[in-house]
């Protein structure tokens, strides 16, 4: 069985549970849910920042010991002192090492946008999204359909959350609803698991010329975040290169002022 279909499977069990201990109505009565979210898109398309969305990870399938203590009361907050767009905050327990509490934990510390990054099925997790202080959320076109994204989409612009789509082919980039703020195309060849930074540019005139626009996966160094800028791409997502570190937040923050620095001097 695939990885993402086992992920799937997983996540059917795991929402009708959730669903059950903590209904939509107790999830509406969070602190949360009526905060006015932060817009992702446009804190990624602000010039005066990195660009970057840097990543909340423990660990993942193909890579199982990132960094298993990592503090979600910590790290995110060194994250956003360094200077990034965003942050990515994985909530998935089972696969990632994640939970939705680690976002609730980083949100009081973090005033740049929250994605919370998750595998996304249901109704009910958009809702969820909000009720932990998510500002977007990750809507992956290998496991819905077009009439789910836009569904999905339409409510979570109602919740005041923004969207972004995640594409690994040509093809999924039809799934594509003007609701959605932001694609981002998938370095990871889903099936082999080889990254290719290339992958990004090779789709990006493919891609609709209003949204914005990220490349994810295998971006570990200054020059291949300049290449990709110089594609057109307006944010980067980079998780395992700061999350495999000592100190997260400190290689965030030299990373950033090398790349400002190198970006200025072009």
């Amino acid at each position: 069985m695939h990885i993402l279909d086992r992920i799937v499977a997983h996540k059917k069990i795991e929402v009708e549970k959730n669903k059950e201990q903590s209904p939509i109505a107790l999830l509406e009565q969070s602190p949360f849910y009526d905060r006015a979210c932060v817009s992702f898109s446009d804190n990624i398309r602000d010039e005066k920042k990195s660009g970057i969305i840097s990543e909340f990870k423990r660990r993942s399938p193909s890579k199982p010991t990132i960094n298993l203590a990592a503090n979600p009361s910590i790290i995110p907050g060194e994250y956003d002192a360094a200077g990034v767009s965003a942050i990515s905050i994985l909530t998935d327990e089972h696969f990632f090492g994640g939970n939705a509490y680690h976002l609730s934990i980083a949100r009081p510390s973090v005033s740049c946008p929250i994605l919370r990054k998750d595998f996304i099925i249901d109704e009910y997790q958009i809702i969820e999204a909000k009720s932990i202080g998510a500002d977007a959320i990750l809507l992956i076109t290998e496991i819905l359909t077009k009439d789910e994204i836009a569904k999905f989409a339409t409510l979570a612009a109602s919740l005041g959350l923004e969207v972004l789509m995640e594409v690994h082919t040509i093809k999924q980039i039809d799934k594509y609803n003007p609701k959605v703020n932001a694609i981002g195309v998938n370095n990871r060849d889903l099936t082999t698991f080889t990254v290719d930074p290339d992958h990004s540019i090779n789709l990006y005139p493919h891609l609709p010329t209003e949204v914005c626009k990220i490349s994810e996966s295998g971006i570990h160094d200054i020059p291949t975040m300049i290449k990709l800028k110089k594609a057109g791409f307006d944010g980067f997502l980079i998780g395992e290169r700061f999350m495999k570190t000592k100190d997260p937040g400190l290689a965030c923050q030299t990373f950033i002022k090398e790349y400002k620095t190198k970006l200025y001097a072009l």
